[in-house]
C-alpha cells in the first residue's frame, strides 16, 4: 500500500519526521505485508497544528453542511466496503465473511446512526428561565483507536467529531494501519477541508502520550486495555482535558434454566468466540443455574466442537487466528493459568488447532466448575475461551456476575419477561443482551467501573464532542 509509510496530516500524504518503522504481518501465515512508520512527538505536533488551524474555520460550518459531508463519506464508504473488507482479513485475520458482515459493515452503520444523530440534534434550545443553551464542538480531539475492532472504534470516534465540527488527530492501532489508511482516503476524497482529519501512525508511550499531553488538545477519546486508559487519564490531567474511555470486560452471560438451552447456550458459546474471542464486551463467564448445569455442560461442549478454524481468506463462519504473536502467548499462558488453578477443561486446551502450525491460531477451549475468584475468571483473556460458573439461585447469579472490576456488558437467556427485567436492573453493565439480542447502530455504547466512562454511538456519541454554552439577557 503505497501510503503505508506516510501520515495524513493537513489535507496531504507526507513523509514522516521519524525514520522509525515496524513490519505489519498477516497472522494467519505471518508474512510481511509491509512496513508502517512510526512518528515521534514532532511528527504528532505537526498534526495537531494543522488540527488547530482547521478549526478555527470548521468549527463554524452548519449542521447542514457537515451532513452533506457525512453523506458524500458513506457514499464513498459504499464504493470502498470491499477494500476495507480485505484489509482487516489481512491485517488482523478476520475471516472475510465475518470481515464483510460485521467488521466493515460497521463503517456504514454507524455512519447511518450519527447521521440520524445529527438531524435530530438541537444546537440551540431556550429554555424556560429565558436563558439559551448552544451547543459548540468541542476543539481539536485526540483519538486512540485499537486493532482488534479497527474501523467499528475508528468510526465511532472520527464520525462524531467530523459531525460535530471539531477537529482530529487519529492514532490507529499500530498493528492494524491498512484499514486506518483505507479510511483516511475516503475521508480526503469526501472533500473534508486541509486539517480537518489528520492521522499519525505510532506506539502508545510515544504518540498516544504526546496526544493526551498536548496543550492544544481539548479532547481524548481511548478506547483500549483498563491499564492504557489509566495512562491516558493521567497524561491528560495536567491540561484538564476531557477524557472518555472505552476499555476491558469480563461479560457474564447468565443462564437460567427456563430458557430454551438448546438455542441459547449454542449462540452463547458462539457469541463468546466470535472474532476469535478478541472483543472487550464478549460473554466469557457463562453463569448457570445449578439444576440445568450438566445438561448446559455437554450442549456447551458439542457447541465448541463444532466451530472450525480456518484460513481467513476462506468464506465461512469459521474462526481466524489470533492478531499477533504476544496476543497468541497471554492467551496460551491464560489457559495454562486455568489448568493450574485446577479449573477443569471441557475442550480445547493449549496448543494449536491440527493442521494450523503456522499462523497463531488457538483452540476453541472452556473451562468448567470455574470458581470466580479465579484469575481465568477475573481477567480478561481476548481469546476464543470461555468459562463457566454455576449458580444456585437468582441472588447468588447477580452476585457472581457483578463481582468483576468491569462492567460493560451484560447477558441474560429466560422465558421469564419480569425475570429479564428484574435481573436487568441489578445487574452494573452499560449494555444488558437478552435472549440473544444485539446491539444496534446508534444505540450508545460504554461501561460501567473500570470499562470506562462515556458513550459511543448516538445521540450520546456526539454529546461528548460538544460543549455547552449559556446566554443570559438575550
Amino acid at each position: 500500500m503505497e501510503n503505508l509509510g506516510k501520515f495524513f496530516i493537513n489535507g496531504q500524504w507526507v513523509e514522516p519526521i521519524s525514520t522509525e518503522k515496524m513490519p505489519v504481518l498477516n497472522p494467519a501465515n505471518q508474512n510481511e505485508i509491509g512496513q508502517v512508520s512510526l512518528g515521534n512527538k514532532k511528527d504528532l505536533d505537526r498534526a495537531v497544528d494543522a488540527a488547530k488551524k482547521a478549526f478555527e474555520s470548521f468549527s463554524k460550518t452548519s449542521k447542514s453542511e457537515r451532513l452533506e459531508y457525512l453523506r458524500r463519506l458513506k457514499s464513498i464508504t459504499e464504493a470502498r466496503f470491499e477494500d476495507l473488507a480485505q484489509a482487516m482479513r489481512e491485517e488482523m485475520g478476520a475471516p472475510i465473511s465475518m470481515a464483510r458482515s460485521a467488521q466493515a459493515d460497521s463503517a456504514i452503520g454507524h455512519l447511518d446512526g450519527f447521521i440520524d444523530s445529527l438531524e435530530k440534534l438541537e444546537e440551540r434550545e431556550k429554555l424556560e428561565n429565558g436563558d439559551i443553551l448552544i451547543k459548540e464542538p468541542i476543539g481539536v480531539c485526540g483519538l486512540i483507536t485499537p486493532w482488534n475492532w479497527p474501523i467499528n472504534q475508528v468510526a465511532l470516534k472520527v464520525i462524531p467529531a467530523l459531525a460535530t465540527g471539531c477537529t482530529c488527530v487519529l492514532k490507529p492501532s499500530e498493528h492494524t494501519p491498512l484499514s486506518a489508511m483505507i479510511y483516511a482516503e475516503m475521508i480526503e476524497e469526501a472533500g473534508y477541508p486541509s486539517g480537518v482529519f489528520n492521522l499519525v501512525n505510532g506506539v502508545g508511550d510515544v504518540v498516544g502520550t504526546a496526544l493526551s499531553k498536548h496543550k492544544d488538545i481539548q479532547m481524548m477519546s481511548f478506547t483500549g486495555s483498563t491499564r492504557a486508559g489509566i495512562l491516558v487519564t493521567k497524561d491528560s490531567a495536567d491540561t484538564i482535558k476531557r477524557v472518555t474511555l472505552e476499555l476491558g470486560g469480563k461479560s457474564p452471560n447468565l443462564i437460567f434454566a427456563d430458557c430454551d438451552l438448546e438455542k441459547d447456550v449454542k449462540a452463547s458459546v458462539e457469541e463468546c468466540m466470535f472474532n476469535s474471542g478478541q472483543s472487550c464486551d464478549a460473554p466469557t463467564r457463562l453463569l448457570v443455574e445449578r439444576s440445568c448445569y450438566e445438561e448446559v455442560l455437554k450442549i456447551a461442549k458439542d457447541s465448541a466442537e463444532a466451530i472450525s478454524v480456518d484460513d481467513p481468506k476462506k468464506e465461512g463462519d469459521h474462526l481466524g487466528p489470533l492478531f499477533d504473536k504476544i496476543q497468541f502467548d497471554r492467551v496460551q499462558n491464560m489457559i495454562d493459568v486455568g489448568i493450574k488453578e485446577g479449573a477443569p477443561v471441557l475442550t480445547g486446551g493449549l496448543g494449536k488447532p491440527e493442521g494450523f502450525e503456522q499462523g497463531w491460531y488457538v483452540k476453541p477451549t472452556i473451562f468448567h466448575d470455574v470458581k470466580n475468584n479465579m484469575r481465568i475468571a477475573q481477567e480478561e483473556i481476548f481469546g476464543p475461551v470461555l468459562v463457566i460458573i454455576p449458580f444456585e439461585n437468582e441472588a447468588e447469579a447477580i452476585t457472581i456476575a457483578n463481582d468483576t472490576p468491569y462492567g460493560l456488558a451484560a447477558y441474560l437467556q429466560t422465558s421469564d419477561k419480569e425475570k429479564a427485567e428484574r435481573v436487568s436492573a441489578l445487574l452494573r453493565a452499560g449494555a444488558i443482551h437478552i435472549n440473544g439480542g444485539g446491539f444496534n447502530y446508534g444505540t450508545p455504547f460504554g461501561g460501567y467501573k473500570q470499562s470506562g466512562n462515556g458513550r459511543e454511538g448516538g445521540k450520546m456519541g456526539l454529546e461528548d464532542y460538544l460543549e455547552t454554552k449559556s446566554l443570559h439577557g438575550l
